[in-house]
């Protein structure tokens, strides 16, 4: 009597496994509420997050450049044209990493990119932003470049615009009023309420009714509060030199973001100021 080796056991044992997860996997996959968003190593929010976000910025210029028809073509230099090589060894590897990276980034196709190539590069545009934004959902650029790409017919790659650029607000908001101990998340919340309200404001002077008066208000009382824990944390920040940790530059950008914001919130309430007292003449 012949016995069955113990590997063709294991083997057909590991398959009969593979194959019920298989059967019972499918169920699970296809279940809308067991879907999550990937975040390999928890990078996706981290500190690590957001360095790789701005690390991005690069390559999505590079791409929205082609899509949109910005793109240089690359052309040798003529030999009368070249400049003296650099005389160290740094100098001339420096320049050689230069030129690898003007290479990389430009085209050599003489011909106008056609329809398919820039649909593809704005598609590629699109992917980037949203790979960076989830890297880091408080970045204000992050946010403000994805949102402005949602919501341009001639940029978007995807059918429904409005309502994704809407949730992405909506989401940003949400993720940005948890971070309670920097002060730029606010500003990006701020950010995010403002352009909720331009949408309120379009769709209420088409004469939809979709958005009410008290809703607008809801909206300018929240941008209110982050605009007031922007300044708390600001505040604090001074206390602790925190604020001596960023560049001069990255101190510039919050504080001219702030004004900008600020400004858009007066705006907005004579806006809404202008719709009660319309409305108060019809009634």
């Amino acid at each position: 009597m012949s016995r069955i080796p113990n590997h063709a056991i294991s083997a057909c044992l590991i398959g009969v496994g593979v194959f019920a997860w298989a059967f019972a996997g499918r169920g699970l996959i296809a279940n809308p509420d067991l879907s999550i968003p990937l975040n390999p190593l928890g990078i996706n929010g981290s500190p690590y997050g957001e360095v790789f976000a701005m690390a991005m910025q690069g390559p999505v210029d590079t791409n929205f450049n082609g899509a949109m028809g910005f793109e240089t073509i690359y052309k040798p230099d003529a030999p009368d044209k070249l400049a003296k090589p650099p005389a160290t060894l740094e100098g001339r590897l420096r320049n050689l990493l230069e030129s690898f990276d003007k290479v990389a980034a430009a085209r050599t196709n003489p011909k106008a990119a056609n329809s398919a190539l820039k649909f593809y590069l704005r598609r590629q545009v699109e992917d980037k932003l949203r790979f960076a934004y989830q890297l880091d959902p408080a970045h204000y650029a992050n946010f403000t470049s994805l949102y402005f790409f949602l919501t341009q017919p001639s940029l978007g790659t995807r059918k429904e615009l409005t309502p994704s650029a809407t949730k992405l607000a909506e989401d940003t908001i949400r993720y940005c009023l948890k971070q309670e101990h920097d002060p730029r998340p606010a500003l990006t919340a701020s950010a995010a309420l403002t352009d909720i309200l331009e949408l309120m404001f379009t769709d209420y002077r088409t004469g939809s009714t979709r958005f009410t008066i008290a809703q607008m208000r809801q909206k300018l009382e929240l941008l209110d509060v982050c605009l007031a824990r922007y300044s708390v944390i600001s505040q604090q920040w001074d206390l602790t030199k925190n604020w001596d940790l960023l560049s001069p530059m990255r101190q510039y950008e919050c504080e001219e973001r702030s004004k900008f914001i600020r400004k858009m919130r007066d705006t907005a309430l004579k806006t809404i100021t202008r719709f009660e007292t319309e409305t108060d003449k019809v009634n």
